[in-house]
């Protein structure tokens, strides 16, 4: 909307660039409500993200998404075996996986799987990465720093897989006495 001349000149600014000179007008109100809106948004965003740490983060989104696919019943590739590998979830599977948790890692993780020497398997944090593929990799490559033997020359591809899947299902489990949280907090994934 244009203004009589007398009051533009009313509403000139002192500064004057390549001979333009630039009018004080207000901003249109759609567009401050948008600059509000956005200034409201982002408040939220910081709150819910980083201070409440409530929202997914990239690595937990990717997480939930292979979590789905084993839900689906999708193999997820493990490139040491040349083959997809699934989250077992079958009684005698589970069984076994808890029979060699047991004989073989109870010593340093507790039976319950609340940490010892090595990391408690129960909470929401992960040394070694949360995943079900990076549970196998680190049985059977081991974590020499920590004192952790590979056990891929001791334990069969079905016993890694089982014990992997065992694994699994003590997350969340709240067992006494648990060892403090260590590595990396990953929200708890469906499936």
């Amino acid at each position: 909307m244009t203004k009589p001349r007398t009051e533009e000149e009313a509403l000139l600014l002192d500064h004057e660039y390549d001979g333009i000179r630039e009018l004080d007008n207000q901003l249109p109100g759609w567009w401050l409500w948008l600059f509000y809106l956005t200034i409201l948004f982002s408040i939220v965003y910081l709150v819910w993200y980083h201070v409440l740490d409530r929202g997914l983060s990239t690595q937990d989104q990717y997480e939930l998404e292979v979590a789905r696919a084993h839900a689906a019943g999708l193999g997820i590739h493990y490139e040491s075996w040349g083959e997809d590998v699934e989250l077992q979830t079958d009684a005698s599977s589970l069984e076994r996986g808890r029979e060699v948790f047991i004989n073989q890692c109870a010593v340093c993780h507790g039976q319950l799987g609340e940490g010892l020497i090595g990391p408690n398997f129960t909470d929401d944090y992960f040394l070694h990465g949360a995943g079900f593929v990076d549970s196998i990799r680190t049985i059977e490559e081991g974590v020499p720093e920590k004192g952790m033997i590979s056990w891929k020359s001791q334990l069969s591809r079905e016993d890694v897989r089982s014990v992997a899947s065992f694994i699994y299902t003590l997350r969340g489990s709240n067992p006494p006495n648990p060892k403090a949280p260590q590595g990396e907090r990953v929200v708890a994934l469906d499936g």
